[in-house]
């Protein structure tokens, strides 16, 4: 992948952009680890709204952030038992279990149980356009149920399912098996197909992502990664307005 370079800090920068173009987090995150007491810059806690002035050391975790100058955007095929976060906390963490030489995380989630595509980037900006649900990205996955799929189950499916505490958008389904359908989303709620499922009496027995907006798993090995093509981040870079 082409280095993309990033001039030398010489004005004031807001500390939730700093963090984003150090590859640390996202800018909403960036303001949750300020909340946390989690950023520092030069011996002091930093607070909401900070800008960090050129020549200033900004930690975290009392490690040491400098931007980063090269943009990395990866897809990884995400096996089962692997956890979709940067906390070193949780011992199964995606970063970890990569072992990638840049500090990248990842964009959004992909649920413990569940296996395939996640993206993984250190460009927190491109993190968020890809994260904004009024953005309607696309999302597929191939699952497996508990029993038959039947075009009953496939039109709830569709036409939206009543799960915490508002209704899901409309989607695609297409049944391609006794026991397996093809479901392309646009929202991400919290273990969203899961919940589908059982609010229509089925239990996911598998579940795997195929594909996010413009980029496809593919063949990938489960546990394996790429860079994404220059053409992918060509069109992944149009379709979140970044062109």
């Amino acid at each position: 992948m082409k280095e993309q370079r990033k001039p030398e800090q010489t004005a004031p920068m807001r500390l939730n952009k700093y963090l984003s173009d150090a590859g640390v987090c996202s800018r909403r995150q960036a303001d949750r680890y300020v909340e946390e007491g989690r950023i520092w810059i030069d011996g002091a806690p930093a607070v909401m709204g900070q800008k960090v002035m050129p020549g200033q050391k900004v930690f975290l975790d009392g490690k040491e952030v400098t931007v980063c100058r090269k943009r990395v955007i990866l897809a990884v095929n995400k096996p089962k038992g692997i956890v979709c976060t940067s906390e070193k906390r949780e011992k199964n963490n995606i970063v970890d279990f990569i072992g990638y030489p840049e500090r990248i995380y990842p964009v959004g989630r992909l649920d413990k149980d569940s296996e395939g595509l996640i993206l993984m980037t250190n460009d927190g900006e491109l993190m968020d356009e890809i994260l904004r649900a009024r953005n309607y990205h696309e999302k597929e996955y191939e699952v497996r149920v508990n029993k038959p799929v039947t075009m009953d189950f496939v039109k709830k499916m569709q036409s939206g399912v009543p799960i915490l505490d508002t209704v899901t958008r409309p989607c695609r389904v297409q049944k391609t098996g006794a026991y397996t359908f093809r479901i392309i989303l646009t929202q991400g709620l919290n273990r969203q197909i899961r919940r589908m499922c059982e609010a229509l009496d089925y239990r996911v027995r598998d579940l795997r992502r195929v594909r996010i907006m413009n980029v496809r798993l593919g063949s990938l090995p489960t546990g394996a990664y790429r860079e994404l093509t220059k053409a992918e981040e060509k069109e992944l870079s149009r379709l979140t307005g970044r062109s």
